[in-house]
C-alpha cells in the first residue's frame, strides 16, 4: 500500500453509502457469524478494544468474542458509551492510561490496543503516552487524517458532545502522528461514514495502511476480511512485527 499523498484532500463518502450502511453494517455481522470459528492461534496476551462514537461495549462484544475465540484475553474500554471526551482532552486520557496500567499490571505484558472509528483516536494516543506497556496499535476506520472535517461523523460528535473547541489545528496536527509502536490502519474505500483516505497511515517499517475490501464502517469490527487482517496482525511474534503481506 502507498501513503497518502498530501495532496489529496479527503473527500466525505457519498449520501449513498451513508444511507446503506444501516444495512451494509448488518450484512457484515451476518457474515461473520457464517465465518468458520477462529483458530486459537494468539499468544494470550491483552487486548484491549476501544468503541466507536455514539458506540458502547455491547457493539464490540462480537469482536471481543472472536479475539478470546483467537487465543488473546480481550477487554472492554471501560467507559461505558463513547460520546467523545469530557472536559480537557489529556486530563480525560488519564482515564484510559489508569484502565491500561492495570490491564498491563494484571497480565504482566504489553497490551494491543484496537480503537475502531473514534476509538483508534484514543489508541493512538495511549500508545504515544505509554509506548513501553503497548505491543502494537490497530485501528479500524479512524480518520485521523480528517477528525474535524469531511465525514459525516463530525455531526454526531456534536450532538453527542457538544464540544468542538478543543479540536484546534494543533491538536489535529497531533492526532495525525505516527505512534512510535508498530501500527495498522484499516480502512475501506466503501466506508460510508468516514473518508477512507483520512484512515490511511504512512507507511514505515512500523506503520502501514492496510484495505479491508467491501467492509462498512458500522461492520469494520465484523467483516470477515478485517477478522482475517486483525487475526495475522495480532498473532505476530511480540519484537518482530513485518508488514502485512497479502
Amino acid at each position: 500500500m502507498r501513503a497518502v499523498s498530501k495532496s489529496i484532500a479527503p473527500v466525505a463518502p457519498s449520501l449513498v453509502l451513508l444511507a446503506l450502511e444501516p444495512l451494509r453494517g448488518v450484512a457484515d455481522y451476518c457474515a461473520s457469524l457464517l465465518s468458520p470459528s477462529p483458530k486459537a492461534r494468539g499468544d494470550g496476551h491483552p487486548v484491549i478494544v476501544f468503541p466507536g462514537l455514539g458506540a458502547g461495549p455491547f457493539s464490540t462484544r462480537p469482536l471481543r468474542r472472536f479475539l478470546d475465540k483467537s487465543g488473546y484475553v480481550a477487554h472492554d474500554w471501560g467507559q461505558g458509551l463513547n460520546t467523545g471526551p469530557e472536559g480537557d482532552f489529556d486530563d480525560w486520557l488519564d482515564r484510559l492510561d489508569d484502565l491500561l496500567v492495570d490491564v498491563h499490571s494484571a497480565h504482566g505484558r504489553s497490551v494491543s490496543l484496537i480503537g475502531w472509528s473514534l476509538g483508534g483516536i484514543y489508541a493512538r494516543e495511549l500508545a504515544k503516552r505509554s509506548g513501553p506497556m503497548v505491543r502494537q496499535v490497530i485501528t479500524l476506520g479512524t480518520p485521523f487524517g480528517a477528525l474535524a472535517d469531511a465525514n459525516h461523523a463530525a455531526t454526531a460528535y456534536r450532538l453527542l458532545s457538544g464540544d468542538t473547541q478543543q479540536l484546534t489545528p494543533n491538536l489535529q496536527a497531533r492526532l495525525r502522528q505516527t505512534p512510535d509502536v508498530p501500527t495498522t490502519a484499516i480502512y475501506s474505500k466503501t466506508d460510508g461514514i468516514v473518508p477512507w483516505r483520512a484512515c490511511m497511515e504512512k507507511e514505515t517499517c512500523s506503520s502501514e495502511s492496510v484495505e479491508a475490501s467491501g467492509a462498512s464502517h458500522l461492520g469494520l469490527g465484523t467483516h470477515p476480511k478485517v477478522l482475517q487482517i486483525l487475526a495475522n496482525r495480532l498473532a505476530q511474534p511480540e519484537g518482530q512485527w513485518r508488514r502485512w503481506d497479502a
